[in-house]
C-alpha cells in the first residue's frame, strides 16, 4: 500500500468519524456538543439548508447559537462523505451530502486537528419540489390521437399571451440582463410563473449596446449561463455581440416569459391581498401587475454616478458616462480625458486611442491591475480552467468550492496568490509605477477579487490598456479634478487637460437607488445597504456583516429581493434565491435564521 493509499484511507476515517459525531449531537438536539466539534475560531457557513438565509457562524458560540434555534425544524440526518477526502499540510476535505425535513443538502467540510475549520451547507433541492429534469422531465406529448390537439407553440403562446393578463406572475424579474434571465431560468424550471421586464430591445442589449471593442474580462469557464453552458470550442474570452446573441437565444430556448421595450414605473406593497402592485410600460402600454414576488436583477450597481464638477454647464465639448460610451469611432484626432482608472476606464482609454484619438487618463485614486494571464494562472486555474475540467472539477463544484471559504477566511486565502502575481510582474509593475500609475493590491493585499466584493470597483484586468500608459501611447494625470472651462479639464493642482470629449468613468451608485425610485424612499431604507459585507475597507463600512448585504437572501422587507453580482455570482447564487421563491410559492416553512439589521441607508 501507497502513501497515498494509506492517506486516502486516513482522511476517509478521519472525516467519516467527524460527521458520524455530528449527526449523532444533531439527532439528540445538543447545539453545544455539535459546536464543540469545530475549533474555537471555526466557522459554518449555511446556504438555506438551516437558515433559510446566506449566513456565516463565526467561532462555537455563533455556531451553538445557530443550531439551538433551528435543529427542531431543520431535523438534519444522512451525513455522508462523497467521494475521497483529500488531505494536504494538516487539513482533511471532503465533499459532504446530507437530508433535512425541507430536501436535500450538499456540503463541503475542512478538517484541523479533527475539528472542522469551515464547513458549508447548502440546500439543493426541496423534497416534492425537485426541477423537472431528468427521469421528472415532462412527456412533451401525449401519444394518444384527439381532436383539437394543441402543440408545443400553442400551448407557449397561449401562456405567453395570458400571464400578466388573464393570469398574474407569482414572481416579475425587474431587469433582463444574465442575472435576470439566468434566475427565471431557474425559477421556470421549479414550476414558477414569472415575467421579467427589460427596457432594452431584445435581451443581451445590455452587452450590444457597449462600444465594440469590448470583450469579456473574465474567462469563459468562470462565465457559464445555468443549465447552458456556453460551447467548449467558445473563445476564452468571448466577444460582447457573441455574448449578448447568446442571452437572446438563451431567453428563447429556455422559454422565458420575457417582455422587452418594458420599464418599471412603481412598485408598491398591498397588504390585503399579499402582493406587489407594479406599474409597467410596455412598448407604450400601461399594464399593472400584481405578483407575489418582487426582484429587483438590475446588476451591482445603481444609476450611473457622474460628479457635478464646475464648469461642466460651460464646457463646449461632449460629455458621457462609461455607461453611454458607444465607441471611438468619431473622435479621430479630437482630445478626449477619461476621468477614472478602473475597467471601464482602460477600456475607453484603448478605444479612443485605437481610433485616432488624443487620450488622457485622470487618475483620483491607487487602482488595482492584475495582468489577465497571470490571474487565470494564478487565481482561476485551480477551479476555472481546461486544467480544472480535467481534473474533474465541474462548475457546480468550483462555484461550491470558491463559496466554501467564509469572507473572514478569504483575504487570506487569496493573499498568496496576489504576493507571487506581483513578484511574477514585477517589471510590469514597476513600469507602471514609472508611468506615475498609483497601485495597490487592496488594502490588505488581498487583491482583485476582495475587492470587488467589498466596493465593486477599485481594479483592472489588464487585457492591453495598460502598455498604452507605459508607453505613454495614453497620457496619464493623477489628481483631483477641480473644474471644467470651455476647452478643458483642470486638476486640483491648476494641471489643464485640453479637451474635446469628457467621459466619466466614474462608477455608480448603490443598488439601493432603484428601490428608492422606483418602490419609495423608506422601502429603500428598510432594505439598507447593498454588496459590501462590512469589512470596514474603503466603501465598504462596517458592522461586520460576512456575506454580501441583502443579496440573494431575505431582506427587511417582505417578498423584495436583491439578484445580481458578476456571471459567476448570478449562476450560482440564483439557485438558492429561486429555492426560496418557490419554498414560499408552496406553502412551506422559512423560518429565516439571522437576518440582518439595515445598515447605511439611501
Amino acid at each position: 500500500m501507497t502513501d497515498i493509499d494509506t492517506g486516502v484511507r486516513a482522511g476517509t476515517e478521519t472525516a467519516r468519524t467527524w460527521l458520524a459525531s455530528l449527526e449523532h449531537a444533531l439527532t439528540a438536539g445538543n447545539a453545544d456538543a455539535a459546536a464543540g466539534l469545530f475549533e474555537e475560531d471555526g466557522f459554518w457557513r449555511d446556504f438555506l439548508a438551516f437558515t433559510w438565509n446566506l449566513k456565516t457562524l463565526e467561532g462555537r458560540e455563533q455556531i451553538c447559537r445557530m443550531l439551538a434555534q433551528t435543529l427542531p425544524h431543520v431535523r438534519p440526518s444522512g451525513w455522508e462523505v462523497e467521494g475521497e477526502p483529500t488531505t494536504a499540510d494538516g487539513v482533511t476535505e471532503c465533499w459532504v451530502r446530507f437530508e433535512t425535513a425541507a430536501g436535500s443538502g450538499w456540503g463541503y467540510l475542512r478538517l484541523r486537528d479533527g475539528k472542522a475549520w469551515t464547513l458549508l451547507t447548502t440546500l439543493q433541492d426541496l423534497r416534492g419540489f425537485e426541477e423537472r429534469k431528468g427521469p421528472r422531465r415532462d412527456r412533451g406529448v401525449v401519444h394518444e390521437i384527439t381532436r383539437e390537439r394543441t402543440t408545443w407553440l400553442e400551448r407557449r403562446r397561449a401562456r405567453e399571451e395570458a400571464l400578466g393578463r388573464s393570469e398574474q406572475p407569482y414572481c416579475l424579474v425587474v431587469g433582463g440582463g444574465q442575472g435576470g434571465i439566468g434566475l427565471a431560468a431557474r425559477l421556470g424550471r421549479l414550476g414558477i410563473p414569472t415575467i421579467v421586464v427589460d427596457k432594452h430591445e431584445k435581451a443581451g442589449d445590455a452587452w450590444r449596446n457597449r462600444y465594440k471593442s469590448l470583450h469579456l474580462h473574465d474567462p469563459v469557464w468562470y462565465d457559464h449561463m445555468p443549465y447552458l453552458p456556453f460551447p467548449d470550442d467558445w473563445p476564452v474570452f468571448p466577444a460582447k455581440d457573441k455574448v449578448a446573441d447568446w442571452l437572446m437565444h438563451y431567453a428563447d430556448i429556455m422559454e422565458l416569459n420575457y417582455w422587452a421595450r418594458t420599464e418599471c414605473r412603481s412598485a408598491e406593497w398591498d397588504e390585503q391581498t399579499g402582493t406587489w402592485t407594479v406599474v409597467v410600460d410596455r412598448d407604450g402600454e400601461e399594464i399593472v401587475l400584481h405578483p407575489t414576488q418582487l426582484v429587483f436583477a438590475l446588476g451591482v450597481s445603481g444609476y450611473p454616478r457622474i460628479p457635478e464638477f464646475p464648469g461642466a454647464d460651460v464646457f463646449r465639448g461632449a460629455q458621457h458616462h462609461s455607461s453611454a460610451h458607444a465607441g471611438g469611432d468619431d473622435w479621430a484626432g479630437k482630445r478626449a480625458v477619461v476621468i477614472g482608472s478602473n475597467n471601464s476606464a482602460h477600456d475607453i482609454c484603448a478605444d479612443l486611442w485605437e481610433h485616432g484619438a488624443e487620450v488622457t487618463m485622470v487618475q483620483r485614486s491607487s487602482t488595482h491591475i492584475s495582468r489577465s494571464e497571470s490571474l487565470m494562472d494564478l487565481v482561476l486555474k485551480p477551479l476555472y480552467s481546461e486544467e480544472a475540467l480535467e481534473a474533474g472539477i465541474t462548475t457546480e463544484q468550483a462555484d461550491m468550492l470558491f463559496a466554501s471559504w467564509p469572507y473572514r477566511v478569504l483575504p487570506d486565502v487569496q493573499r498568496p496568490a496576489f504576493q507571487e502575481m506581483a513578484e511574477r510582474d514585477r517589471d510590469f509593475y514597476e513600469a507602471l509605477e514609472a508611468a506615475g500609475f498609483d497601485l495597490d493590491f487592496g488594502e490588505d493585499g488581498s487583491g482583485l477579487f476582495l475587492k470587488y466584493l467589498r466596493r465593486g470597483s477599485g481594479y483592472y484586468i489588464d487585457v492591453g490598456a495598460s502598455q498604452l500608459i507605459i508607453d505613454g501611447r495614453v497620457r496619464l494625470a493623477s489628481g483631483q479634478v477641480d473644474h471644467l472651462t470651455q476647452d478643458a479639464v483642470v486638476l486640483d493642482d491648476g494641471t489643464e487637460l485640453p479637451a474635446d470629449l469628457v467621459v466619466h468613468a466614474t462608477g455608480y451608485g448603490s443598488m439601493n437607488e432603484w428601490l428608492a425610485d422606483i418602490v419609495s424612499p423608506e422601502v429603500a431604507d428598510r432594505v439598507g445597504k447593498c454588496w459590501g459585507y462590512g469589512s470596514d475597507t474603503t466603501r465598504d463600512p462596517g458592522p461586520w456583516e460576512g456575506e454580501l448585504r441583502n443579496m440573494w437572501k431575505p431582506t427587511n422587507v417582505e417578498n423584495l429581493w436583491i439578484h445580481g453580482g458578476n456571471l459567476h455570482q448570478s449562476r450560482h447564487y440564483s439557485k438558492y434565491l429561486a429555492l426560496q421563491l418557490k419554498a414560499r410559492m408552496e406553502g412551506l416553512p422559512t423560518p429565516v435564521f439571522g437576518l440582518e439589521e439595515s445598515h447605511h441607508p439611501r
